[in-house]
């Protein structure tokens, strides 16, 4: 049963927060990435991902997820996931995901955790 994947983005004192409810897959994988041009990313800021809602993710999720860390990437903002439900923790373990992002249990403790790199 696919459900419907809802995409939420708000601003926080760090950067911004995208959070992600549903199934993200090769349905819902598009909206995301076509989501990120409009986000407001800064160098010095960072973007997380709060996947507490996520309640799937296959190939074209994680594809998503790496294309949002290089949208950040290239605007000088570093990326964070928050979140991530146990399922979608093990895939990302197996793929190599938890080695390439910062993984924090809420987008709170993102948030306090957040240093930025020193600009210049």
């Amino acid at each position: 049963m696919n459900r419907h994947l809802t995409l939420r983005v708000r601003t926080s004192p760090t950067g911004a927060v995208v959070e992600l409810a549903g199934d993200l897959d090769h349905h819902s994988a598009p909206a995301v990435r076509a989501a990120l041009p409009g986000l407001d990313l800064r160098p010095g800021r960072q973007l997380v991902l709060d996947l507490g809602g996520v309640t799937f993710c296959d190939s074209s999720g994680i594809t998503a997820i790496i294309a949002a860390r290089n949208h950040a990437l290239a605007a000088g903002a570093g990326i964070a996931l928050a979140a991530v439900p146990d399922s979608v923790s093990r895939i990302f373990r197996i793929v190599g995901l938890d080695q390439v992002f910062p993984i924090h249990p809420t987008v709170l403790a993102a948030e306090t955790s957040w240093r930025p790199t020193p600009s210049g």
